[in-house]
């Protein structure tokens, strides 16, 4: 089988001209893509689908809401088509293409203006990869990277592993989901896979499974196919209004992601993007919605963590009283916000980091400065009043 893309509602059977008629306007401003297989997994049926609340668009999303670039990525554009935000980790740009669209998608300004974020040309991005020896990581992102022809992705594989201190490279992407026959229908792209996943320097493919219904079994076999050569998967998905907010649904994905070796890695808090107010719970809630699904799980499907992709790092939930809900920065753009902590009076109406503003008391575990035994300049306590909450 390979799937026919769509990028028209005319051609989708399920929804009624008068439907059709009233979603142009959504479609007029936000993009419509999809294709036959995955259209195929909608029960059309029911209103409520989770796989339809997915892909096919909504008036809702038409509700003034959000930033185009919630995160401020565009802060850390180093070279045409790269970002470079945490110390280790880059991020190219490769494609402004996906095998669909989803409707909460966190970067529609690519798919709106004119994508420039993205480049076709590589060279400069590799060249700022090259001069700095500190990233270790690379992202393939856009976009999706696996859209991308077979010879084109093995091209960009090539140059990254020819250079030295690139040991990871990231691939990511919702096409297992999408249209896993890209995967299963391609034996060039599984021998780019195994030929330069190689000992210590793999490849990850970090994949997005918001339902449990997109592990169909042949999104299960492309995902094993990945495996068997050599890739390491991972999967990251937001925590979406109408689609996995159940936490039966979302203990049923992280529990199934698990039985297949599938390493479930973020659980993402919906970006306030425009055109997202329907898909988007309050960060409490979420968290609530996130920890009951854990509870019902075995230890190797709790290893998922609840974030925020705020522009100043990888924020985590890690904790709520009725009073206080607490936070950490997993990852941050300015190294002193590694792991600090901070305690924040709760706000049930918050849906993003910066919807909190009463910060009760905040714990810094690093300062500034090259200490020995510690290269990355980070490592010396500097925390040391004691806290006016009881944790």
């Amino acid at each position: 089988m390979n799937p026919t893309y769509i990028s028209s509602l005319d051609t989708v059977s399920g929804i009624s001209p008068e439907e059709r008629a009233r979603l142009a306007r959504v479609t007029d401003l936000f993009a419509f893509r999809s294709n036959d297989y995955y259209l195929s997994l909608i029960d059309w049926d029911d209103p409520k689908d989770p796989i339809r609340r997915l892909i096919i668009p909504t008036l809702e999303e038409l509700e003034p809401w959000g930033r185009l670039d919630p995160s401020s990525e565009h802060l850390y554009t180093r070279a045409p088509g790269l970002q470079h935000k945490y110390r280790e980790t880059a991020l190219l740009l490769v494609s402004d293409l996906c095998g669909g669209l989803c409707r909460y998608c966190f970067r529609k300004r690519l798919f709106i203006d004119d994508a420039r974020e993205v480049n076709r040309d590589i060279s400069g991005g590799l060249a700022y990869i090259r001069e700095h020896p500190e990233i270790t990581n690379v992202l393939l992102t856009g976009g999706d990277p696996l859209i991308l022809d077979t010879a084109r992705l093995r091209e960009i594989l090539a140059r990254l592993r020819g250079i030295e201190h690139v040991r990871i490279i990231r691939i990511g992407t919702k096409m297992p989901a999408y249209n896993p026959y890209r995967i299963i229908n391609d034996p060039g792209l599984l021998d780019a896979v195994r030929e330069y996943s190689l000992g210590e320097k793999s490849i990850y493919i970090m994949v997005q499974f918001n339902h449990p219904r997109e592990l169909t079994e042949a999104a299960c076999r492309a995902v094993a196919l990945l495996q068997d050569a050599g890739a390491v998967i991972m999967n990251q998905t937001p925590l979406i209004r109408g689609i996995n907010d159940d936490p039966a649904v979302l203990s049923r994905l992280l529990g199934r992601l698990s039985f297949i070796g599938v390493n479930p890695y973020y659980v993402f808090q919906c970006r306030p993007t425009t055109g997202n107010r329907p898909f988007a719970v309050p960060v409490e809630e979420s968290y609530r919605i996130f920890e009951r699904a854990r509870a019902t799980c075995s230890g190797l499907s709790k290893q998922a963590r609840f974030v925020m992709s705020h522009a100043t790092g990888k924020i985590e939930v890690v904790g709520m009283t009725d009073e206080y809900t607490f936070f950490k920065y997993n990852q941050a753009a300015d190294p002193d916000d590694i792991g600090r902590f901070m305690v924040y009076r709760g706000n049930p109406e918050a849906y993003w980091f910066d919807d909190y503003t009463d910060l009760v008391d905040e714990g810094r575990i690093w300062k500034s400065g090259r200490v020995d035994g510690d290269p990355g300049g980070r490592g010396v306590q500097v925390k040391t009043e004691e806290s006016p909450v009881v944790l």
